[in-house]
């Protein structure tokens, strides 16, 4: 029987594609929005939520009857400071209430992971600029990391580098930063290896950074 997934960021550029492909795929998928209307399309596995991840009842009712949880969702103009961090917190407590282990997170090259990550000059001049330009969001992905990693849940947190809209490649590198990877990835590519690790224990409690 195929899973169910739990997930949040279902509207998003990124969210879009990763619902479309797990529908695809015979996923059945839960998905909390704030606005519904912004799903432009109906499937009969799909549940729609109405919801704010900040809102605990409402990522509870998300969470309840599925087998893992897709976290995609991310910060927006007018975002609370600790969106992340604090939407993590309410679904790490509906995964322990619903006795579900398994989510994958998603965020970007920013967010270091000094166990397997080698990073050149220009990946600590990105996060130095990041230090700078928008350090509410790296702060917010770096405490929302350790959220999860206390947890004692079966977490991955999957990073990459710029988005682009471009048509899917077919292919991509997984490594660390600084080691086998480029500075892009298609949205289309990062949302297949965001599915592929619904199924994967590979990366458990790692952070990979994924490229084309």
């Amino acid at each position: 029987m195929s899973k169910t997934i739990a997930l949040l960021g279902a509207t998003g550029q990124t969210g879009r594609l990763f619902l479309k492909t797990a529908l695809e795929q015979g996923y059945r998928v839960q998905a909390l929005v704030r606005n519904p209307q912004k799903l432009t399309f109906s499937h009969d596995q799909l549940r729609v939520i109405q919801g704010d991840v900040l809102q605990a009842r409402d990522v509870a009712e998300l969470v309840r009857g599925t087998q893992v949880v897709v976290s995609l969702f991310g910060h927006v103009k007018g975002s609370p400071e600790w969106l992340q961090t604090t939407g993590t917190k309410n679904i790490v407590a509906a995964m322990k209430a619903a006795s579900v282990r398994r989510i994958i997170s998603l965020s970007g090259g920013g967010l270091p992971f000094p166990e397997k990550d080698q990073p050149k000059l220009v990946d600590k001049a990105i996060r130095f600029l990041m230090k700078v330009a928008v350090p509410k969001v790296l702060n917010d992905a770096i405490e929302h990391h350790r959220v999860l990693a206390e947890s004692g849940l079966d977490w991955t947190i999957v990073r990459g580098p710029r988005l682009v809209n471009a048509a899917p490649k077919g292919a991509y590198r997984v490594g660390w930063v600084g080691v086998n990877t480029s500075t892009v990835i298609t949205r289309g590519d990062l949302a297949d290896f965001l599915l592929t690790q619904v199924e994967s224990e590979e990366f458990l409690a790692q952070m990979p950074f994924v490229s084309n």
